[in-house]
């Protein structure tokens, strides 16, 4: 099935405007489920109850309230939260252009494809632009009554829209707890650097999926065809030996595994 645009606007910067569709890079995979009684396996309904009564409180006597201090809130009404949301725009706002290594990893959170919306010549120029210089570009943008910063990158000949989170929403490294304990010896980083090495090779998407949702949407399966499956039994990995010999077992195992391919 083609991708289907989820929103359209507008990149500026400087006086250029190159129109584009967004498109969403990524998709939910989860397992979901619904909740259903159990003897009549019909969905239920969730109610909001006061907790006081066991009254059921009808949606129009709810309102939203923030809590300032316990047991304290601040009321607002829907049309209040309506104008603080911002302005509807389709402007993509290129404020800035910075080297990748100016945003390291925990910045980035959502990617969206940026497609050309006519005017492709400009589109592409931009995309070569970019890939030339090895630059990002900074973006703000509104949609969907939400405020955006991300960053704009050429990845595949196309742009990619990448939602960043906000400076406060991210950690600093240097918050955790100093390393402590003994000093590491020279036989455990030599064995370290070798299981490293032993490791080294391309990364290959296809070999990572996600197993926990593999297990289940193949017993649901099993369960949906008649059969009553075994679950299957997972091991927990013991950690009690010290690190050299954890070291040791490792690369044993790695340099079994690397002689068995080439046999």
């Amino acid at each position: 099935m083609a991708a289907r645009a989820i929103w359209k606007g507008v990149i500026k910067f400087g006086g250029t405007t190159i129109p584009v569709k967004l498109y969403a890079a990524v998709q939910d995979r989860d397992v979901h489920f619904h909740v259903l009684q159990n003897r009549t396996k019909t969905r239920v309904k969730q109610h909001m109850v006061d907790p006081e009564n066991e009254r059921e409180v009808r949606k129009t006597e709810i309102r939203k309230g923030y809590e300032i201090e316990p047991g304290t809130f601040v009321i607002l009404e829907k049309d209040e939260l309506e104008r603080l949301k911002p302005a509807e725009s389709r402007n993509v706002a290129i404020t800035r252009f910075v080297p990748p290594s100016a945003l390291s990893h925990e910045w980035y959170e959502r990617p969206y494809y940026l497609a050309p919306d006519e005017e492709e010549g400009k589109y592409f120029a931009f995309v070569e632009a970019l890939q030339k210089r090895n630059v990002l570009g900074i973006a703000r943008w509104s949609m969907r009554g939400k405020s955006y910063v991300g960053a704009l990158r050429a990845e595949g000949g196309y742009l990619v829209l990448i939602k960043l989170r906000y400076a406060e929403e991210i950690l600093s490294s240097r918050e955790l707890p100093a390393p402590g304990g003994r000093d590491m010896e020279l036989k455990e980083l030599k064995m370290a650097e070798e299981l490293v090495s032993a490791l080294e090779g391309k990364f290959d998407p296809a070999e990572f999926r996600d197993e926990y949702r593999d297990r289940v949407v193949n017993f649901i399966n099993a369960k949906a065809r008649g059969k009553h499956p075994r679950l299957p039994a997972i091991k927990e990995r013991q950690t009690g030996a010290s690190l050299d010999a954890q070291l040791a077992k490792s690369l044993a195992a790695m340099k079994r595994a690397k002689g068995a391919k080439v046999a």
